[in-house]
């Protein structure tokens, strides 16, 4: 056993967890609740930069785990009457959103996942979770594809790392649409409030959404609060947000940067280039947190007329793997 790190399995509250530790950092996540990424603390700053359920939470937490940790989405976000064609197949799902009369958010981030290993080395520690989708699982009734998804978290004085990896197993083009519901405490840490914060993300264009929350295919013009988002920073809170974005690199970079004024620390959420949206939602702009949502694809993307490559419609062919990295850091 490294004496910089642990990985071993001990309860979140009621819940099985398999906890990884590294110096002051450590994480937990959560195998039966969609591999769910739980909690991410700074011990020795007492942060809590996840939104966590407390213990009396938690039986409301697994009957809707979207708002806490970092959720799984499989497919992502909303698709109209729950229903789409591509490439020459129609898929059914649920209507499970009847304000919109949509199906939201997939099916991954409420099923069991599997832990193939946990361990410490030199350089970290870690815990590798998987889902295989076959004929054997209720959700191959939705999602009728062969293909596993495989997340790895590991811990050491980097940050949290998270490596995805989507691997098609059957004879035909998988769907591989995949975004994260990541939810940030603002504040995050002890003795600041929601006044002391700031953030900064790198979103190029907003994408128009009718009153089902669905895009036309078509972008509004930036507020000026909007571009403060993307320049020198702005409030989580300034408005109330349930808005889609593209994505644009700055300095080589796709990510969020959340600044406490007070504790000249910043939490930088960097997703990587893979992803080409971001959605973001802060709860009606209630302090507290929000949620930086790096996204593969357009919302409802399959049922919007734009070039596939533009909307992030990735077809995995048979034998084919996609992956991608994100990590989590402070920065002071």
């Amino acid at each position: 056993m490294n004496a910089t790190g642990k990985a071993f399995e001990q309860k979140f509250h009621d819940e099985d967890a398999v906890w990884l530790q590294w110096g002051s950092y450590e994480a937990a996540v959560l195998p039966r609740i969609g591999a769910n990424l739980i909690a991410f603390r700074e011990t020795d700053k007492q942060y809590a930069l996840l939104r966590e359920p407390s213990a009396d939470e938690m039986d409301s937490f697994r009957s809707n785990p979207i708002v806490h940790g970092i959720p799984v989405l499989f497919p992502p976000n909303r698709y109209e009457d729950g229903t789409f064609t591509w490439n020459g197949k129609t898929y059914n799902f649920p209507v499970n959103e009847e304000r919109t009369g949509n199906h939201l958010h997939g099916f991954f981030h409420n099923t069991p996942w599997q832990v193939d290993n946990y361990g410490v080395t030199e350089l970290e520690s870690y815990v590798t979770l998987s889902i295989t989708i076959d004929h054997n699982h209720s959700i191959y009734t939705y999602l009728p594809h062969r293909f596993t998804i495989s997340l790895r978290y590991s811990l050491n004085g980097n940050g949290l790392l998270q490596h995805v990896i989507v691997k098609n197993e059957g004879e035909d083009a998988l769907p591989c649409w995949l975004a994260f519901h990541t939810t940030i405490n603002a504040p995050f840490a002890p003795g600041s409030s929601a006044d002391d914060y700031r953030f900064t993300m790198t979103t190029k264009e907003r994408w128009e959404l009718n009153e089902r929350m669905l895009p036309t295919g078509r972008f509004q013009p930036l507020l000026p609060e909007e571009e403060l988002m993307r320049t020198t920073g702005i409030s989580p809170y300034w408005a109330s947000m349930d808005n889609h974005y593209t994505s644009s690199t700055q300095n080589g970079r796709n990510r969020m940067v959340l600044t406490d004024t007070r504790a000249n620390v910043s939490l930088v959420y960097d997703v990587g280039t893979e992803y080409k949206q971001w959605m973001i939602y802060n709860n009606g702009a209630t302090p507290g947190f929000f949620c930086p949502e790096p996204q593969v694809n357009l919302v409802n993307a399959p049922n919007v007329n734009l070039p596939a490559e533009q909307i992030g419609c990735i077809a995995l062919e048979p034998g084919e793997i996609w992956e991608a990295t994100s990590r989590l850091y402070l920065l002071s």
